[in-house]
């Protein structure tokens, strides 16, 4: 009788511990929870549809509030509408252009004069103006027409419809049969493309990561069915995550742009599986110990819980380390993904258990774990690699960072000063090469000028510093027809640089121009434009570099020391991850410049590669560090380490190729820096999974042994000797 009541009060213990666990997956409140997230999926779907209406893509969402070309684009306001210019270009490579060239021409100028929309400003069209390079008049190989576009966030979404239009009345572009060459460029040609690159985004990503998930669940679980339910949940969290973001920017002002909602999904579907696989390997676990599937979920999410949401905050608030950046979209980037994994974490920790529960042992057939069955992991290709590396750690952690290091020593292949227009596309497309056969017989800086506002008494004064600063074009200084000739004591008047506006030295200008507008006595000028914006854009990245960089991993070690009730080991894992970093960026240089033939990286690209890898990377050090604590405290350092890793080794394997695969479909938008992002954080998460943390993580915590763990008490074991034989996961708790 003593005993069965000391059973009993055992088990009302262990009940009471697993509190919400049990909630969530009861035999009857698991309908609840499912009854609930199909509310949550019927109200969030209609707004999720609407998130692209929210999108802002122009270059104030992108740019800092406080960077001189964003208040140059605030005042000019005052003069004229916001413009983009669009350039038309007529070349004749084999001679000067005929008399039935110049007749074209002017039909065409004649029927773009007369377009009218909300963005196209046909009345205002300028030219054509004839190339020089011929010599003699009449004797131009080339002739470029200017069309301003009137530009808010709708048109930039209907960029390539007014490219359309123009281009309809300069008979579609490209190549003509006569040998009389037609291109629609600019920088509202260009842009346009870029709006074409991002146009179908959200449904290519959501389909090429859902086919990296499905290959790589039914790899993982070898079972048709079990794939489909970590699918559906994470679909669900993507759209409750869309809808939420679209209520932000829709009623509280939050910044979402392309970049920042194809990342979404990405993050959603690869950080929501990791979650599932993580929780599924431990619910599977106990289905062999438990015969009620709902005590085995029960103890599942219990055991497997602190890890996964410690992982799911470590992920979170790296990303609302976003906030502290000076530029606009990567500020924006970081509530927005926060919220995106946040609301993925919420679900697999709710729906998902809820609809495992509710299909039963089933959804493993072929393989169904029944009670008393063995676990393979007791004897994997993991507990192998632990039993070797035991042998030796302190040889093996130092070769694993030498050979890291020497991979890092790529570094100095690394470009990341920004990419051009001409290399920003995989695909060149025809606005590119027409901005380089522009470039061939106009100034190269010609349709994306420099904008100089100035103190009206002044104007003199800073409109000759302007045309004589080295790097604008001779007799280019001038107020553009369509704008007010002074407006509340400023005025206002443009420069063509003579460098492609998108080049270094067409930057280098802008600073020399700066620093001579900014010398003239109670001037107040101020330089923007095109050129002006994208050097604003490289100094505020260079800032968020050296302060989000660090705060990421002080973030990041916090969450460690909490976690782990240590000082060292948290640590050791914040220097891997550095290390790591360094490799993937530098085999990542050296494949850019050696086998894709990149010319560079955009300046944003370390910074974005970093936040990724370290705040998803470090997940596979918190599962597996977890477990190493909870078996340490058990049976001892080393043997918990041997036990961890044979724990969690397949199941955070399956993991980071989920995560790694999810991350290289970014390849799929044809655009240099999505690649080049997709492909370093998917070798990042791969190096951090198959050498990171199996091997250099094990071997540093088998040398370092009990003091891993100091100031904890485990830091002073006496510590066991370890059992002969591939170690097993013994131990009922930890991830």
């Amino acid at each position: 009788m003593p005993e069965t009541r000391s059973r009993t009060r055992s088990d009302e213990k262990r009940q009471t511990r697993q509190g919400v666990a049990r909630l969530v997956c009861g035999p009857r409140t698991k309908w609840l929870v499912l009854a609930l997230w199909l509310i949550v999926l019927v109200l969030a779907a209609p707004l999720a549809q609407k998130l692209g209406d929210v999108q802002d893509n122009t270059t104030s969402s992108w740019v800092p509030r406080s960077a001189e070309s964003t208040q140059v684009l605030d005042t000019s306001d005052g003069f004229r509408p916001e413009t983009l210019p669009m350039v038309v270009v007529y070349a004749r490579e084999n001679g000067p252009l005929t008399g039935a060239d110049r007749a074209r021409i002017a039909d065409g100028v004649s029927e773009i004069k007369q377009l009218r929309s909300h963005w196209i400003r046909g009345d205002e069209t300028r030219g054509p103006v004839f190339d020089r390079t011929g010599g003699a008049a009449g004797q131009a190989q080339a002739a470029q027409v200017y069309v301003p576009l009137t530009m808010n966030n709708d048109t930039w979404n209907d960029l390539p419809d007014a490219v359309e239009d123009v281009e309809e009345q300069v008979e579609d572009g490209g190549r003509s049969t006569d040998g009389l060459d037609v291109y629609v460029t600019g920088p509202a040609g260009v842009s346009a493309d870029f709006a074409e690159a991002f146009a179908d985004i959200d449904s290519t990503l959501l389909l090429a990561a859902g086919a990296v998930v499905v290959v790589a669940l039914l790899i993982t679980y070898r079972s048709p069915v079990l794939l489909f339910v970590p699918l559906i949940a994470a679909f669900v969290s993507l759209y409750g995550a869309q809808a939420l973001i679209y209520l932000l920017a829709e009623h509280a002002g939050l910044t979402v742009n392309g970049q920042s909602a194809g990342i979404l999904t990405v993050l959603v579907f690869g950080a929501g599986t990791d979650y599932a696989l993580l929780l599924v390997a431990r619910y599977r676990e106990e289905l062999r110990r438990h015969e009620d599937r709902h005590e085995a979920m029960a103890l599942a999410l219990h055991r497997a819980g602190p890890a996964v949401l410690a992982s799911g905050a470590t992920v979170v608030l790296s990303m609302l380390v976003l906030l502290a950046a000076e530029m606009n979209s990567t500020r924006g980037l970081g509530p927005v993904a926060a919220i995106g994994v946040a609301v993925g974490l919420i679900a697999m920790l709710s729906l998902f258990p809820a609809l495992l529960v509710i299909c039963g042992r089933w959804l493993f057939w072929p393989v169904i774990p029944h009670v008393g069955s063995s676990d393979p992991a007791e004897h994997g290709v993991w507990a192998r690699m632990g039993h070797r590396i035991a042998g030796r750690p302190r040889v093996t952690w130092v070769a694993t960072l030498l050979a890291l290091a020497v991979l890092a020593l790529g570094l100095i292949q690394l470009r990341a000063a920004g990419v051009s227009n001409d290399d920003a596309f995989i695909d060149k497309p025809d606005s590119v090469t027409g901005q380089e056969v522009k470039a061939e017989y106009f100034p190269a800086g010609s349709g994306d000028p420099l904008v100089v506002v100035a103190d009206e008494a002044k104007a003199a004064d800073v409109r000759r510093v302007v045309a004589g600063t080295g790097g604008v074009e001779r007799g280019s200084v001038g107020t553009p027809p369509g704008t007010k000739a002074a407006h509340e004591g400023q005025v206002l008047f443009e420069a063509t640089l003579t460098d492609p506006s998108d080049s270094q030295a067409a930057k280098d200008t802008v600073e020399r121009v700066r620093d001579a507008v900014h010398a003239v006595p109670d001037a107040d000028a101020q330089v923007g434009g095109g050129t002006a914006t994208l050097l604003d854009m490289d100094e505020a990245t260079v800032h968020d570099d050296k302060l989000i960089i660090p705060l990421v991993l002080l973030v990041v070690l916090l969450i460690l020391g909490v976690l782990l009730r240590a000082v060292v080991a948290p640590l050791l894992l914040i220097g891997t991850v550095i290390v790591s970093f360094s490799a993937a960026l530098g085999i990542s240089a050296l494949v850019f410049r050696h086998l894709f033939d990149f010319p560079g990286e955009s300046t944003d690209f370390p910074l974005f590669v970093f936040v990724f890898l370290v705040a998803l990377g470090i997940d596979y050090n918190i599962f597996l560090t977890t477990r190493i604590r909870e078996e340490a405290a058990r049976q001892g350092t080393r043997q918990g380490v041997l036990t961890g890793l044979a724990a969690t080794g397949a199941v955070i394997t399956s993991a980071g190729l989920v995560l790694a695969g999810t991350f290289a479909v970014l390849a799929t938008i044809p655009m240099v820096g999505f690649v080049e992002i997709g492909f370093a954080v998917a070798l990042g998460v791969l190096l951090d999974t198959f050498i990171v943390r199996s091997i250099l993580v094990t071997s540093l915590f088998l040398d370092v042994g009990p003091k891993v763990w100091w100031p904890n008490s485990l830091a002073h074991e006496n510590q066991p000797p370890a059992t002969p034989g591939p170690p097993g996961p013994s131990s009922p708790s930890g991830v």
